[in-house]
């Protein structure tokens, strides 16, 4: 086993870096406080339940064309699981905030570690960011309908932001408190819907949205491309590894529950809407009413109070992904400044409470920055009270899952590395058939969504930003290999401790384990 499976317990001891003010710059995060069940929490909170049900739901069945949109998510759901297959053993065996940084770096390399966690911070900034746009526009909607209020989207985004940002330098069981109780009550409203869906139900109880001729035609594409960015953040579990109990155990447990409760949810649900609508009407439905066709269905069915409760949980679940997001991406900061890979006041956690202060403010800050920018950008813009949506929200998100898929599938080769180097007793299944088939699942997909870009951004044929946001995401790649490579040639110190969990002095007095032959990790 490499001695990055063995990260030290970074707190401060005597005699060690001094503390600056409420920041510690030597510590590390809270150990051993998260519950599986609240780790459950944090990574669905992440798939935001609701939010997926109120506007991917519909937004896919109104793209694809096609009733088949429940096969979507468990196909999805089956090769997610069985990512999570390696993906969950490599967790056991590697405790880093980093998560698909330290795996990478361990399985492919230190380059391509660093590589994948600019990648990583890219992608869940993006995600976290991107959210504001809905956000902003959802509040702000809900304010001025019921209440006469005129709030501009940006206000009630930035509103959404301050929150968001105190819970992220407090302790992490308080996130994770706030994030159960607000996907408790996204299941209670989805679990609402669908029982009102089921008994509507104007064409009956059909089983037609369940057959395999409505799931592979034309089309399965952007049903798949669209159907992987609601699983989004399933992955996060690892994140926490360093602050979860028994994080060998806890993290694979977590990760399995959590892919299990969102495919068969997603699935349920989705079967249950259309079931509502009629299975002959929900593609028509969905491209007329977009986004608001379960609220309008509620309206129509459930009555203005159950309305109104939904599009507040609506409003919520969304908050709760903002929450599970910004602390993911305080996380890889946290880490990244840790190894000092990134400047390392980054690594800086609260002195009493030990939240990733440094890197929460830090992601606090870059999302401000872009919701001004688009706040300024929107400004008289043809497209209205729409803007945050259709760009801030639409191009953010995509562009973030987009990047995620591709890291998916990279950790899936890095699964395979690492357990030809050191197979620990694991068996054939665990160290490369299942990575096999998910780095192949997951390579498809993203194939997928690269073909179908033009379509996930809203743009109305081929869109130069089709072209260019991918470019982007590859060209952050290659920054970041580079930069690994600066790394290794002037700062081998940093680069040894790449992954490694330790700071800069510890990954240097550390005596390295020894090494296979060939294993050279460039």
């Amino acid at each position: 086993m490499s001695t990055s499976t063995t990260p030290s317990d970074n707190r401060p001891t005597p005699g060690g870096p001094p503390s600056h003010g409420h920041l510690d710059a030597g510590g590390g995060l809270d150990r051993r406080t998260l519950t599986v069940p609240s780790l459950v929490f944090l990574i669905i909170a992440a798939s935001a339940p609701l939010t997926v049900l109120a506007g991917g739901v519909p937004t896919t069945y109104a793209v694809a064309g096609l009733t088949g949109v429940p096969l979507a998510y468990v196909l999805l759901g089956v090769l997610l699981a069985v990512f999570a297959v390696g993906y969950g053993a490599m967790s056991a065996r590697i405790t880093n905030a980093g998560a698909f940084y330290a795996y990478i770096a361990d399985g492919l390399g230190r380059r391509q570690g660093i590589g994948a966690s600019w990648l990583a911070l890219i992608s869940y900034n993006a995600m976290q960011i991107g959210l504001y746009g809905l956000f902003g526009f959802a509040l702000s909607s809900f304010l001025e309908a019921r209440l006469g209020l005129t709030v501009p989207w940006w206000a009630a985004a930035l509103a959404g932001l301050v929150l968001v940002g105190v819970l992220g330098v407090s302790r992490v069981d308080l996130s994770a408190k706030v994030i159960a109780v607000l996907v408790a009550l996204e299941f209670l409203v989805v679990i609402v819907v669908d029982v009102v869906s089921l008994a509507v139900a104007p064409e009956g109880i059909s089983t037609q949205p369940l057959m395999p001729a409505e799931f592979f035609a034309p089309g399965i594409g952007a049903l798949l491309a669209f159907g992987i960015a609601a699983f989004m953040g399933f992955e996060s579990g690892a994140i926490y590894s360093e602050e979860v109990k028994d994080p060998a155990r806890s993290v694979p447990r977590a990760t399995f529950i959590a892919v299990t409760i969102i495919a068969v949810f997603y699935a349920l649900s989705s079967w249950a809407l259309a079931v509502g609508v009629g299975p002959s009407q929900i593609v028509a439905a969905s491209r007329e009413s977009g986004p608001d066709l379960v609220f309008v269905f509620l309206a129509e069915h459930g009555g203005v109070l159950l309305t109104d409760i939904a599009q507040v949980l609506f409003i919520t679940s969304l908050l709760a992904a903002l929450i599970a997001f910004h602390n993911a991406v305080a996380r890889y900061f946290f880490s990244l400044g840790r190894e000092s890979v990134l400047p390392s006041w980054l690594g800086a956690v609260g002195q009493r409470n030990h939240a990733p202060v440094a890197g929460s403010l830090t992601q606090s800050g870059l999302a401000m920055l872009l919701v001004a920018v688009f706040a300024i950008a929107g400004r008289n813009s043809e497209l209205g009270p729409l803007f945050p949506v259709l760009t801030l929200f639409t191009w953010l998100t995509n562009a973030g899952a987009f990047r995620l898929i591709f890291l998916l599938a990279v950790t899936s080769a890095a699964v395979i590395g690492h357990f030809r180097r050191d197979p620990g007793g694991h068996s054939a299944w665990v160290r490369w058939i299942a990575p096999v088939l998910s780095a192949t699942g997951l390579g498809t997909v993203f194939v997928l969504v690269l073909v179908n870009f033009d379509v996930l951004i809203g743009a109305e044929g081929p869109s130069p930003l089709a072209v260019v946001m991918p470019g982007i995401i590859l060209a952050t790649g290659a920054a970041g290999l580079v930069w690994g490579e600066y790394l290794r040639r002037r700062r081998p110190e940093v680069f040894t401790g790449v992954g490694s969990g330790r700071t800069v002095d510890e990954a240097t007095a550390a005596v390295p384990a020894p090494r296979a032959a060939g294993d050279v990790r460039h």
